[in-house]
């Protein structure tokens, strides 16, 4: 019997995905719209003495962000670092009606002593705060004392590392990796092609998009779609293309962009999919096997196992395998930035230098990014696990997950993690790629011609961006 999603559980189902991954701006239906300051942390009631024997001043920190998951982070830093003379003071805003970003550029802007000294900026507009509009209010993680060595010796992921920084200038990084993978079902895979080993189900598959719709005819004349619905594809396709959106100033459309017209439609015209539109009921229903026909896989980061599947597979559970999708793509993240500011004040500078270090370069099991990958925030519970930035935490971490039958997830995230790029995106993905996403599926159900989408999508644009094409 097909299981229906209440309005009010899908909104506590996205809330939970975007707490654990910082995942697109669109799925922020859940979390809190207003702004809530609060002192977090557990930090000792009296200030460490000086060198003199006079109590020195607690050090107040200053975080924004637009889901609680860092703000919770805090109070893991200060059980780990009870010594640490520091109190944080956050301000957790949702992304919801676009509220963050104003609110944040705002205060960014005010400065003064309430003005944010840590805050987090998640994919859809992480560029503005790194590379954008707003990059200059970030320090440099150089300047913190926190050095390229640092990210090296850590193996962090660098396509997280290049759409952090600007000119060669680190500003920002994300705790997680998101790099993207093919998430199938083993008993598919053995009916059609004799085998679940996710080595084999990648040849098949991939590389390159005319393996993956050969794959996708086999799939068909045994009664199976291959994904949901088109809007599984669009991020592979996205975030493997040559160029971004805007290339000197001007709206561009990347070949590899354009092909998601024909790839669109394809599946539509052929029954390659359900025709779902992602974070929809229907969407749900494929992944607990519950839809109009068996759905193959899907294409996704861990965050999308772990926070989205897991809660929908109900009898599919154990029954998923991942593999190396197609092309290396990468999904959602969230960066933390410091402002650069900080660096005037030596035990602010110190303080946030340290906290930084702890979330996104120390390798340590006492490291946020070990208790990440292992699901350990909790002391004595098994948590979530979830691929992180350093590539050498997970090589010594445990990735299996019940979900995929027992398979460690790391053995695949890791080189899909170093397969991703960040050189693509633009200040502007949020916005063009909702225009592009709606024009494109006119295209697919037959309502226009392929020069009338390009045509109305550059006009759109235009009017709601004004940015001219090439």
């Amino acid at each position: 019997m097909k299981r229906v999603l209440s309005a009010s559980t899908a909104i506590v189902l996205l809330s939970s995905v975007l707490a654990a991954c910082g995942s697109d701006a669109s799925n922020n239906a859940g979390a809190s719209q207003s702004a809530s300051p609060s002192t977090g942390g557990a930090a000792s009631s009296s200030a460490a003495p000086s060198d003199n024997g006079t109590p020195k001043e607690k050090v107040t920190i200053n975080l924004w962000s637009f889901t609680d998951e860092i703000p919770n982070m805090t109070k893991k830093y200060m059980e780990t670092h009870p010594d640490a003379n520091v109190e944080f003071k956050t301000t957790v805003i949702a992304t919801t009606d676009g509220a963050y970003q104003p609110a944040l550029d705002q205060a960014l802007a005010g400065g003064g002593k309430d003005a944010p000294d840590l805050y987090a900026a998640e994919s859809a507009f992480v560029l503005k705060y790194t590379q954008g509009d707003a990059s200059d209010y970030a320090a440099n993680y150089a300047d913190l004392g926190l050095g390229d060595d640092l990210v090296k010796d850590a193996g962090i992921a660098q396509y997280s590392v290049d759409i952090g920084s600007k000119d060669g200038q680190l500003k920002g990084l994300a705790y997680q990796a998101t790099g993207g993978a093919f998430i199938y079902r083993r008993s598919i895979a053995k009916d059609v092609f004799g085998t679940d080993d996710p080595a084999t189900i990648k040849t098949a598959v991939g590389p390159g998009w005319d393996k993956f719709f050969d794959a996708a005819a086999k799939l068909k004349a045994k009664g199976y779609g291959i994904v949901s619905g088109d809007g599984d594809i669009w991020h592979p396709i996205e975030n493997s293309s040559d160029k971004g959106w805007i290339v000197d100033g001007k709206l561009h459309i990347d070949p590899k962009r354009e092909q998601f017209l024909d790839y669109s439609k394809q599946l539509k015209t052929n029954g390659y999919s359900n025709d779902t539109k992602d974070w929809t009921e229907a969407w749900y229903a494929d992944m607990s096997g519950t839809g109009k026909q068996p759905i193959f896989g899907f294409f996704g980061p861990a965050w999308l196992i772990n926070y989205v599947m897991n809660g929908q597979v109900k009898d599919t559970n154990g029954d998923w395998a991942v593999t190396e999708p197609p092309t290396g793509f990468f999904w959602g993240g969230t960066w933390l930035l410091a402002n650069k500011n900080v660096v005037k004040d030596d035990a602010k500078k110190a303080a946030i230098a340290d906290f930084v270090k702890w979330v996104t370069l120390d390798t340590s099991e006492t490291g946020l990014q070990y208790y990440w990958a292992n699901g350990t925030m909790k002391t004595g519970e098994q948590g979530t696990k979830d691929s992180v930035a350093s590539s050498v935490v997970m090589s010594k971490s445990n990735g299996e997950v019940t979900l995929l039958g027992g398979q460690n997830m790391f053995d695949v995230f890791v080189p899909a993690n170093a397969n991703a790029t960040g050189k693509n995106l633009t200040q502007y993905d949020e916005s063009i790629n909702l225009i592009w996403r709606d024009q494109v599926r006119e295209y697919a159900n037959g309502t226009k011609s392929r020069d009338k989408t390009i045509a109305d999508f550059k006009q759109k644009v235009k009017d709601q961006l004004d940015i001219d094409s090439e």
